[in-house]
């Protein structure tokens, strides 16, 4: 069940999956520009804006672009040909294990206040270049195979006498038999 709610289940391709990110990326912007505005013009005159007012709404926002992200990387790894239920865990893991160690050891986050280290942040970017631009596995299968050698396309069609199906129509064309 949890394939087929999270994605695991499903293929999408590099330009859908460019397309949809950009999409939600406008989608979830103008939703908090919705929210802020309507908590703004609903405020009295000369208060100040609070982040407690919009915090449910903003929440709310926030797990659902998190769930919908999770269900466009979990399909387009699905099409790339690797496992998500594999991949995702571990890259989840390398995010916790990051932060843990930039904030254990300082010296090696990026910044005063990221949260991250370098290898980290070079593997999220890794991830991400893959997602947008790593083709697109076998159709036939999930995941790819190594022992199967590469199928050759099949040769074009032949006729009796010998000619090939196209040089037979560019004769005809070329002969005046076009439109007859």
């Amino acid at each position: 069940m949890l394939g087929y709610l999270f994605g695991f289940n499903a293929r999408i391709g590099r330009l859908k999956f460019f397309l949809c990110s950009v999409g939600l990326g406008f989608v979830v912007a103008l939703t908090v520009f919705a929210i802020t505005g309507t908590t703004y013009h609903s405020m009295p005159k000369g208060m100040l804006l609070s982040l407690d007012q919009m915090k449910g709404p903003l929440i709310v926002v926030g797990v659902m672009f998190w769930l919908v992200t999770f269900m466009l990387q979990s399909m387009r790894f699905r099409d790339i040909g690797w496992d998500p239920v594999c991949v995702i865990p571990l890259w989840i893991a390398l995010i916790v294990v990051d932060r843990v160690i930039a904030a254990k050891i300082p010296a090696v986050s990026l910044g005063h206040d990221h949260p991250g280290t370098i290898v980290g942040a070079l593997t999220n970017l890794g991830l991400v270049l893959a997602l947008t631009f790593w083709p697109s596995g076998r159709h036939e299968t999930w995941t790819p195979t190594f022992d199967v050698p590469p199928q050759t396309p099949d040769a074009p069609p032949r006729r009796q006498d010998g000619a090939s199906v196209a040089a037979s129509r560019i004769a005809r064309v070329a002969g005046g038999e076009f439109g007859r």
